[in-house]
């Protein structure tokens, strides 16, 4: 018993190797391909609330501190309130867009799913985090201005700072963002406990905050937020930010991390292979 328990231990604190972290990621996609769309859809919409209060817990504290810290210590600190709805999100597993951009398409890649379905699952995901953004915007543009928690100027001022850019360069804040969230899908597989697994998330989003990075659901609601309290901010500066910071994402997760993780540990299986024919 002792040994098998050593054994056990052993192999809990080992560090997986890459092909078992694909092997897992394309088994977590394929129970996501086979879902059914409601299940997925509500899913989703519970993630687009839920990483909401990323957004109220800066607000919020863009009200406190607005002023009264140097510019660059207050965005320091809204940074680190960034990662609260990706904690809720991600270690309470629900489906964010800005996973599944790499994660989903890791079946396609190894064939054992279709395009279509890869493009339906997006389609579902995306809308219901769109939709419960919308329905957190809503709730964040009335109730905390009427308690007096948050002032209508710190919401305003947070869509700005995002809308205030060429589209190329929302594209690229947006490939970023993408890129850092598929790596952390990728480093919360490869993890084996679930502090480890937090410490990823607050790591990864922490460094999309400090870096200010368009991430289109975030994002989302931040701008529609702004969209709702000021006339600054027209439906087109809304979805001009929305498009090019959602395919950013998607470049970002799928080229960088989903493209060159799967041609890693088949490049890796072929040298392999091919060493042990010799």
């Amino acid at each position: 018993m002792g040994k098998r328990q050593t054994d056990l231990k052993e192999a809990l604190n080992r560090p997986k190797k890459i092909n078992e972290i694909l092997g897992e990621q394309i088994e977590t996609a394929l129970e996501g391909h086979k879902r059914s769309k409601p299940e997925l859809f509500f899913s989703s919409l519970s993630a687009g609330l839920e990483i909401g209060f990323s957004v109220f817990l800066i607000a919020t504290l863009h009200t406190l501190y607005e002023g009264s810290m140097h510019p660059a210590q207050l965005h320091v600190l809204l940074s680190i309130a960034y990662p609260l709805g990706f904690l809720f999100v991600i270690i309470g597993r629900s489906e964010l867009f800005t996973e599944q951009t790499t994660l989903a398409v890791l079946p396609v890649l190894n064939k054992n799913a279709k395009l279509t379905s890869l493009l339906a699952i997006w389609g579902i995901i995306y809308a219901g985090n769109i939709l419960g953004g919308y329905i957190f915007s809503a709730l964040l543009a009335w109730l905390p201005l009427k308690m007096g928690m948050i002032e209508r100027e710190s919401l305003v001022a947070l869509a700005i700072h995002f809308i205030d850019y060429p589209w190329y360069v929302i594209l690229g804040s947006g490939v970023l963002a993408g890129w850092l969230m598929g790596l952390l899908s990728w480093l919360v597989t490869s993890s084996q406990e679930t502090i480890s697994r937090m410490l990823i998330v607050i790591l990864v989003t922490t460094v999309i905050g400090i870096g200010s990075l368009h991430h289109s659901i975030v994002g989302s609601i931040e701008v529609f937020t702004g969209f709702i309290l000021s006339k600054e901010i027209t439906g087109f500066d809304y979805l001009n930010n929305q498009l090019w910071s959602t395919l950013g994402n998607i470049i970002g997760g799928v080229v960088f991390v989903a493209l060159m993780k799967f041609s890693h540990v088949n490049l890796t299986r072929s040298v392999t292979k091919k060493y042990d024919e010799q």
